[in-house]
């Protein structure tokens, strides 16, 4: 078989037997297959993470997001609740907000003037009544029996879920204890404040990224920023913790001082590692930090299946959405925060610690293009399969990082929850 008939072939069967060791190709490069993603991951009894709840503060605040590829809107109600619905008329399927967040006592569709309340209900039809007797709405239509799909909402530590399935478990349950635990660690009942926000276009699946998000094996290889200032490394102490579904994780690292140094040096020596380099920093006060938590922990990259992870790298944190854009291309947006508490000079540190992740970002400028690599690399070999054996085969918790369990532990939910 030529390469030109192995394209056009279709893509093989995942066999049962391979479970989770081997990922084949096909995976991030099948149109059905995406198409089913949509339904069965995002439009299934799943949680996507929307927005912070302090984006919604006051009555008329709105967020508009994606779940997926399907815009929503996110809103807070007079009531103080906090609801969530598809950005789409009614009528004919207008987006119904135009911008990415505002204030409005309803949404009023700009192509023929339909009102829908906050909660996403149909309120109000133009001309419902016609003119002077004539024309109007069809008597027997009633407006209740029509509007968006809503999404069932849920709240955690300030973090607000969607899901249009309302079977979907509890998001406590969703997550399990150590995730919720870890979120928490984080946030701490604080008001979070927005220092900034922007979103990356990658050139990959969506499921590399996720992949990566997951991946504490290479870390310390490619960002050579991380190793060269020590601020991640695999001899570090740290671990994964994987839920009982797979799908969440969480990565943490601790520095130990002095002694860390020593064992470093001797661990990565003779390693063949990029990351390995005689960098050094102009002005070394972007590495300035305060400790904010009651922990060593200065790294922990938390996630949530199918899209969300929520950074500690240092000071900087951030909470990353991760948007399907077809079979080899992604949104990545990023929100920034910090806390209404913080002094200003905690404040100057967020702010510049920022520039250690995003696109152009000292630590995480590679994680911009490794999946494209990965995406060109493997779109010829749809036959082939990525390996996941480092750390053995499990998707168990574990007290090191030099394994792909919580990798494993993606495809593990993935499969289960896409029937593959």
């Amino acid at each position: 078989m030529n390469e030109f008939s192995r394209l056009e072939a279709k893509p093989p069967e995942w066999q049962q037997e391979e479970e989770i060791r081997q990922i084949p190709y096909w995976t991030f490069n099948d149109a059905n297959l995406y198409k089913r993603e949509q339904q069965k991951l995002f439009n299934g009894p799943t949680w996507s993470f929307l927005c912070l709840e302090v984006e919604l503060q006051i009555a008329g605040d709105f967020v508009a997001v994606h779940v997926g590829e399907t815009p929503v809107i996110v809103t807070r109600d007079r009531d103080g609740e906090i609801y969530g619905f598809e950005n789409r008329c009614a009528h004919r399927g207008s987006l119904l907000a135009l911008e990415d967040r505002g204030n409005v006592k309803d949404f009023t569709c700009v192509y023929h003037a339909w009102t829908h309340s906050l909660q996403g209900d149909l309120i109000g039809i133009a001309f419902q009544n016609g003119i002077a007797g004539k024309g109007g709405i069809a008597r027997d239509f009633c407006k209740s029996d029509h509007g968006p799909r809503k999404l069932r909402i849920a709240v955690l530590s300030g973090l607000v879920f969607g899901s249009f399935d309302e079977n979907v478990d509890e998001i406590e349950d969703y997550l399990g204890p150590e995730i919720v635990r870890r979120i928490a660690r984080v946030l701490n009942g604080r008001k979070p404040v927005v220092l900034g926000r922007f979103t990356q276009i990658l050139p990959n699946n969506w499921k590399l990224y996720v992949e990566n998000t997951k991946d504490s094996y290479h870390a310390s290889i490619l960002h050579t920023f991380f190793t060269t200032f020590e601020l991640n490394r695999l001899s570090q102490r740290g671990g994964i913790i994987v839920n009982q579904n797979g799908g969440s994780h969480v990565s943490y690292s601790a520095v130990d001082g002095e002694a860390e140094a020593a064992k470093a040096k001797q661990v990565y020596s003779g390693q063949n590692i990029r990351s390995q380099s005689d960098l050094t920093l102009s002005d070394m006060s972007l590495l300035a930090n305060f400790k904010e938590f009651g922990d060593d922990v200065t790294l922990q990259i938390l996630t949530v299946f199918p899209n969300f992870v929520l950074q500690q790298i240092q000071n900087a944190l951030a909470v990353r959405t991760i948007l399907p854009r077809g079979i080899n291309s992604m949104h990545l947006k990023w929100t920034y925060f910090g806390f209404e508490e913080d002094t200003p000079e905690q404040r100057k540190i967020r702010m510049k610690q920022s520039n250690l992740v995003g696109p152009g970002g000292y630590v995480s400028m590679e994680d911009g293009c490794i999946g494209g690599f990965v995406q060109r690399g493997t779109a010829g070999s749809p036959n082939e399969q990525a390996v996941l054996a480092m750390g053995g085969y499990s998707t168990s918790s574990s007290d090191d990082r030099i394994t792909e369990a919580a990798v494993r532990g993606f495809w593990k939910e993935y499969r289960l929850r896409m029937s593959v």
